[in-house]
């Protein structure tokens, strides 16, 4: 594909993710009118029982939800700006088109009941969805299809954010990991798009109205040193809390799955009958900071209780994304850090709400590991530029002492402990995509256990391979035999007829199946020191399929390398 065709596909990607993206806030605007008191009104609820049925909101939507993820459970695990990015590195940027709706559906039926999450990891889903559903449909490359990939993602959050810088460097940053030119001139074109689309439905507005900022003192710079600082150990915090939540319900909560979601929704709904700005994205109580609505005091606890509301939520089973709830928690810590110092040195210091707008996107730079879409999608939030020396310094700050304690993000942490590690680079990631089936020789030599030695020699002889698999009366592998370890006796006459297949083999045999992906079989190679390994049925480990030769693996992966370049 020529790169004019690959611009006009990534602005028709810009389109389509931007509609579906903007589409999916109207979701979640339906669903929270429904799960307010004006929806309870539809069913001739009135009164006094509206309180205590408000209360349980979060905990319906958490049933609604737990229901979908029990009868769809595989496009459910697909959800999540992790999920993509494991699409992109590992598995040539194919994302399951279902995605669009079980993704948009339990994450709206979630954040629009009052569930303590937001919407911009659903969002990327949904806009990633998109471009690997074209890429695919038009079969490109795999190095294509991860670009498109991309320019859903930015075009998403673009549209949904009123961000098209922020959505651009977001797709680069996180989801591709590369700024390369081929990839940043389609993602610049599906970003403009998108944000075209989503002021064409939404209007240009942007999302926090505050008052101009700016920074009193150049020695107040030593200030956001500290608050860069605070923020990085309670980015680390809301991780910590986040992870423990996830393992306390996948592994205490002894209920069954599908009630999970409600427990969590429940949690949510107690803690939100003293403190309702826990609920949802919680963006109106942030503009409340970000405007000194909010005293110091409440600002002060909601930081820990959003950690805890956000932490319940997702670790439960609801569906939603992290980077509104780091935005909450930045802009409380901020405010609460800002009014401490201002009442300290009021003709020194900005006011607590120029504070909670730093914050914001210290703590969300940290826990996403991606200082630079943070400050960018700041200034473009907030249509304000003039505090942009605080919000580096104390993004960069945040993001370093974060990585004090962990190198990786919430999103790398989460596939980390899944057991996928994604940051090997393009090299493994290209092995990573290609199965042991794709490039193993069917062609197996097998030598029974009686077989003499002076047979074995005639047998091995007129086969290319070097690893003879030894099979038992019923054909299964009971030990394998080398080429090497028969050339060591192949002058000892006297063992033709004395020794059989049974005596020389090697009883313990490493091998693969066919879904196993190349690296895996690199891994084995090297750990092994071998240059062939049997392949074997992936229900019945002793029945050979095939054998798979190193030099197959290197030429495999020459290959791709050679047609992702040329396709570029």
């Amino acid at each position: 594909m020529q790169d004019h065709n690959m611009l006009i596909l990534a602005a028709l990607i810009g389109f389509l993710a931007g509609f579906a993206s903007t589409a999916f806030r109207w979701m979640i605007e339906f669903f929270g009118i429904v799960f307010s008191t004006e929806g309870l009104s539809w069913l001739g609820i009135t009164g006094t029982a509206l309180p205590f049925l408000l209360t349980l909101m979060p905990m319906f939507g958490g049933i609604l939800t737990g229901i979908i993820c029990h009868f769809f459970p595989d496009a459910v695990k697909e959800n999540g700006v992790h999920r993509v990015m494991h699409a992109v590195a590992l598995k040539a940027g194919k994302i399951r088109k279902r995605t669009l709706i079980t993704c948009s559906t339990t994450s709206a039926l979630t954040i629009g009941s009052g569930g303590s999450a937001g919407r911009e990891g659903p969002t990327v889903q949904i806009g990633s969805a998109v471009g690997s559903a074209l890429g695919n449909l038009f079969h490109l490359s795999r190095e294509r299809v991860r670009v498109l990939v991309g320019c859903g993602a930015a075009a998403g959050i673009a549209a949904s954010f009123n961000a098209p810088l922020a959505g651009v460097l977001f797709a680069l940053e996180i989801i591709l990991g590369e700024f390369t030119i081929h990839t940043f001139s389609p993602i610049i074109v599906a970003s403009v798009i998108g944000t075209a689309t989503g002021r064409a439905l939404e209007g240009n507005e942007i999302t926090f109205h505050v008052p101009v900022h700016e920074l009193v003192s150049y020695s107040e710079i030593i200030l956001y040193l500290f608050l860069g600082l605070l923020c990085g150990l309670i980015s680390r915090l809301f991780t910590l809390v986040y992870f423990k939540s996830n393992s306390f319900f996948e592994e205490k909560v002894r209920i069954p799955k599908l009630l999970k979601p409600a427990l969590g929704g429940l949690i949510v709904g107690l803690i939100s009958v003293g403190f309702p700005a826990v609920l949802g994205n919680g963006y109106e109580f942030m503009e409340k900071a970000l405007t000194g609505e909010l005293l110091w005091s409440m600002a002060f606890l909601l930081i820990f209780l959003k950690i805890i509301s956000t932490s319940v939520t997702l670790g439960s089973g609801g569906l939603g994304g992290v980077f509104a709830p780091s935005l909450f928690i930045g802009a409380m810590l901020g405010s609460t850090f800002g009014a401490l110092v201002h009442n300290i040195s009021p003709n020194l210091t900005a006011s607590p709400e120029t504070y909670a707008l730093v914050g914001m996107g210290a703590v969300a730079g940290a826990v996403m590991q991606a200082p630079l879409t943070n400050i960018l999608m700041l200034f473009e939030l907030t249509n304000d530029y003039t505090i942009i020396l605080p919000i580096m310094i104390t993004c960069i700050v945040s993001a370093h002492t974060f990585r004090s304690f962990s190198k990786n993000s919430i999103y790398v942490q989460k596939l980390l402990k899944e057991g996928i590690n994604i940051q090997h680079g393009r090299e493994v990631s290209i092995l990573n995509s290609i199965r042991v089936d794709e490039v193993m020789n069917k062609e197996v030599t097998t030598i029974p256990e009686g077989m003499p030695f002076r047979k074995i020699l005639e047998t091995i002889s007129y086969s290319k391979n070097f690893y003879f698999p030894v099979v038992n009366s019923q054909g299964e592998m009971s030990g394998i035999l080398s080429f090497h370890m028969v050339r060591e006796m192949i002058f000892e006459e006297e063992l033709g007829d004395l020794v059989v297949a049974n005596d020389l083999s090697v009883k313990s045999v490493k091998t693969l199946t066919p879904g196993n992906n190349l690296n895996q079989a690199m891994e084995l190679f090297a750990h092994l020191d071998v240059e062939q390994l049997p392949v074997v049925q992936k229900n019945d480990p002793k029945k050979v399929i095939g054998m798979v030769n190193r030099g197959e693996v290197v030429a495999a992966y020459n290959r791709e390398v050679l047609v992702s370049e040329f396709d570029r």
